[in-house]
């Protein structure tokens, strides 16, 4: 993890609807945001999947590599922030053109950085299309979802995208991390 002025912290999150668990390791600094994680989900014969995501101080992806292990080897993905577009795997993306940010289907951590970009007064929403990655196929498609803000801490997620018709609600912390994801994540305290 990159030394930053900044703050550290490791943060535990359990699935919900399957038996899951994640740890990520994220330094917060005034150059930009690190997060390393480890997720291991055990649905369709288990697999493990490892995530570096680095953003800049405003919480943009600048990159994100996902590899994956399971019962067909190792595998992994790479995305690049390239001016209003994404390559993968050093590939040109067009149809990604746009996309906001990337949506990793294994993690509750991707929803953090259009948290931040929602208006924080209740009512207030934000749209945007994203890269989503399926964490276990290791692929990458357009798709598109709202935030709808609650209150300081609390959203509404609504998928409009390859998910159409899936919504939850979210409970969040004072960064904007995810505390509950309804149907999916909790955030849990590891034994002191």
């Amino acid at each position: 993890m990159r030394k930053t002025d900044g703050k550290s912290m490791q943060l535990f999150w359990r699935r919900t609807d399957m038996d899951g668990l994640e740890r990520l390791a994220l330094s917060i600094g005034t150059q930009g945001i690190d997060a390393r994680s480890t997720v291991l989900c055990l649905e369709a014969g288990g697999c493990r999947i490892d995530y570096r995501w680095t953003l800049d101080a405003e919480w943009r992806t600048q990159s994100l590599v996902v590899e994956r292990w399971n019962d067909e080897g190792h595998g992994a993905l790479h995305l690049e922030r390239v001016g209003s577009g994404w390559r993968v795997n050093g590939t040109s993306r067009p149809d990604l053109d746009g996309a906001t940010e990337p949506d990793l289907s294994v993690t509750p951590f991707c929803n953090t950085p259009p948290i931040r970009r929602t208006p924080a007064a209740s009512g207030e929403q934000f749209t945007l299309d994203t890269a989503f990655i399926d964490g276990p196929a290791l692929t990458v498609a357009r798709s598109r979802q709202r935030y709808l803000r609650q209150s300081s801490k609390a959203l509404r997620y609504i998928d409009l995208g390859l998910s159409s018709g899936f919504e939850a609600d979210l409970t969040v912390d004072d960064e904007g991390l995810i505390i509950s994801y309804q149907h999916l994540f909790q955030r849990i305290a590891p034994p002191v």
